[in-house]
């Protein structure tokens, strides 16, 4: 209550977890947890660069030619 900078609700962090619920939905599940794991340290990648304001599409494709790009961190 004394920090007016800390959102209000937690609805932010409830809509980060939406899309692997509902692929989860859709696929039935997933077929490894490797595979989970991995959907999961992706979706959080780019859900961090979002977040700070960064293109994804040049997030992603800088990923694939081996430089990514870091998350700012504090």
């Amino acid at each position: 209550m004394m920090e007016p900078n800390v959102p209000f609700t937690n609805n932010l962090a409830e809509q980060v977890v939406r899309m692997p619920k509902v692929k989860q939905k859709i696929s039935g599940c997933f077929r490894t947890s490797d595979g989970a794991d991995i959907y999961c340290i992706i979706r959080s990648y780019l859900a961090t660069l979002h977040k700070q304001g960064a293109k994804l599409f040049d997030a992603l494709t800088q990923a694939f030619q081996g430089s990514p790009v870091q998350p700012r961190f504090g």
